[in-house]
């Protein structure tokens, strides 16, 4: 039991002795000023009223009752209306470092999610271009709750949904039959929503290349398929460099030329939720919380966008996913209604919101103090791997992460290459590197810390303490973290974390101090540097042992 627990566990004791119901849960929080004690409840305020007394009074009736020994608690106090601070004895907060170096690389993992599958679809772009910047941000955001989703226990399969089919595909293939056309001596004719980068005519003159016999593209299937191939290709290489990989590609025209589409709809109409108006097929979705109903299939016998994403994540359902998450610009947001009530309206048992959706707002590039909208080779807008080669992976999916998805977000080229505490990637891995010069420096090898009989009354500095509660803190913050699906909140902790380890590691000498002491100091560097490592890796961002 750590101590967390043990203060739980001793406080519902005390609860039950003085009359509380034998299911009572008292709550345990970090009081915003370490100067208040290592943890707080408000469990007398919740038990005043059904024991019939005041907050205060059950507070000091709480404290009075609490096997202080049991719960490593050195001091209680009771605050305001009846708020309970507890301080730990030094011995049993620091205590939990041992369980860190015991768990190592697993410290953190959670089990919530075992026996349990999720899928998570991110970045699903159009093969017409290079990836851009949004892009760039759903990649990082969807690899990491991936991430997340796994350290919990689930099998996740991450997974991208090509839109292979449709007007944009087309104008891609009309876009390269123009640029082929360019090289045959003929007027260079973009057409109207046509794609003018650079990367247009590198296709071409691949195409022209592979088949000689068709240089001005007359037949179109072919310069469509090999379009969306080479796409496809570079997309591919651009999430390589990126660090991110799937597990599935899934095919937009796989639902049309398996049926699915149709056979979605057929469901609808036997399931009695559809209505014919004005030559279309609509479904009631207001019936299930949306603002209209919607067409699913038009006059002239098309269906609308929203439909083969009730197809697609119906095969989600069916293929056991029990939580589906979608990563999603922000201009998304009107299917989400659609598509769950598609899901709601066919009656198998899809529970409401599903699926879940993470939608992201815009990137903003900056550089030199003012916004980078073009990229040479795409023509119109940054790419992902325009900022890959200017500041490096680890910046970019840090930058992408550091704030909650639905934030604006204004990318700053200067700081993400900056070597300064004002760059937070850089600023947390020069922690880490700091954990690992101490061992390096010392000539010590980091497996002979085990914790074995280390006097962990030694870490009793302000410092060392924040330090301590910090890292005993990330098993909650990640398993909350996953739960939300909100990789920001762990960059935000490595970020608070770091701060800490470089205040320790200022403050706190390690080699040289007396054995009492140091083997205490190098089992908290050890700890530390697991636990920065761990959460590094969650978001996809290596740990540096050298800067």
């Amino acid at each position: 039991m750590n101590g967390v627990d043990a203060l739980r566990d001793a406080l519902k004791r005390a609860a039950i002795a003085i009359g509380a119901p034998a299911d009572v849960r008292p709550n345990l929080e970090r009081p915003r000023d370490p100067a208040h004690g290592d943890w707080a409840s408000n469990v007398a305020m919740t038990l005043a009223k059904p024991l019939g007394k005041k907050p205060r009074e059950v507070a000091d009736a709480l404290i009075a009752a609490l096997d202080t020994t049991a719960a490593g608690v050195s001091e209680t106090s009771v605050a305001g209306p009846g708020f309970i601070n507890f301080r730990l004895s030094t011995a049993d907060l620091a205590a939990g470092v041992g369980r860190i170096l015991v768990a190592g690389e697993s410290w953190g993992l959670g089990t919530s999610g075992v026996g349990r599958s999720a899928n998570v679809e991110f970045v699903s772009a159009n093969p017409t271009g290079p990836l851009h910047v949004g892009h760039g941000r759903q990649a990082a955001l969807g690899d990491s709750i991936a991430a997340l989703l796994a350290s919990q226990g689930w099998k996740v399969t991450r997974e991208f949904y090509y839109n292979d089919a449709g007007a944009q595909i087309a104008n891609l293939a009309k876009s390269v039959q123009a640029r082929l056309r360019e090289r045959a001596g003929m007027p260079l004719e973009i057409p109207e929503g046509g794609y003018h980068g650079q990367y247009i005519a590198e296709i071409a003159e691949r195409y022209a290349t592979e088949f000689p016999g068709d240089a001005k593209g007359e037949d179109l299937e072919q310069v469509r398929a090999v379009a969306v191939r080479e796409l496809r290709k570079e997309q591919d290489l651009d999430l390589r460099a990126f660090g991110v990989k799937f597990d599935k590609y899934f095919l937009e025209s796989s639902l049309y030329t398996d049926g699915l589409v149709g056979k979605t709809v057929d469901r609808l109409v036997k399931a009695g939720h559809t209505f014919e108006e004005g030559g279309a097929l609509w479904l009631r979705t207001t019936d299930y919380g949306d603002d209209k109903d919607r067409v699913m299939r038009k006059g002239d016998g098309t269906f609308t966008y929203f439909v083969p994403d009730v197809a697609y994540h119906v095969t989600k359902f069916e293929r056991g996913f029990t939580r589906a998450i979608n990563v999603q610009g922000a201009d998304h947001h009107g299917t989400t209604a659609r598509v769950r009530a598609g899901l709601q309206a066919l009656d198998m048992g899809v529970p409401q919101g599903y699926p879940e959706y993470v939608l992201h707002q815009m990137v903003t590039v900056m550089k030199g103090g003012e916004e980078v909208k073009i990229s040479k080779r795409a023509g119109s807008y940054v790419t992902v791997r325009d900022l890959i080669d200017e500041v490096g992976r680890d910046a970019v999916r840090y930058f992408f992460l550091m704030r909650k998805g639905d934030s604006q977000l204004v990318f700053d080229v200067d700081l993400a290459r900056s070597q300064s505490e004002e760059n937070p990637v850089y600023y947390i891995q020069m922690a880490h590197a700091r954990l690992s010069g101490i061992f390096r420096v010392g000539e010590i090898d980091p497996v002979t810390v085990t914790g074995e009989g280390v006097d962990w009354s030694a870490l009793e500095q302000p410092e060392e303490r924040e330090l301590v509660k910090a890292l005993l803190d990330w098993p909650a913050l990640l398993a909350n973290a996953a739960d939300a699906a909100e990789p920001h909140r762990v960059a935000s902790w490595l970020l608070e974390t770091a701060r800490l380890v470089h205040t320790w590691y200022h403050k706190c000498h390690v080699l040289g101090e007396p054995p009492r002491v140091m083997n205490a100091r190098l089992a908290l560097a050890k700890a530390a540097r697991i636990t920065l490592a761990n959460g590094l890796g969650l978001l996809g961002i290596n740990a540096p042992d050298r800067m």
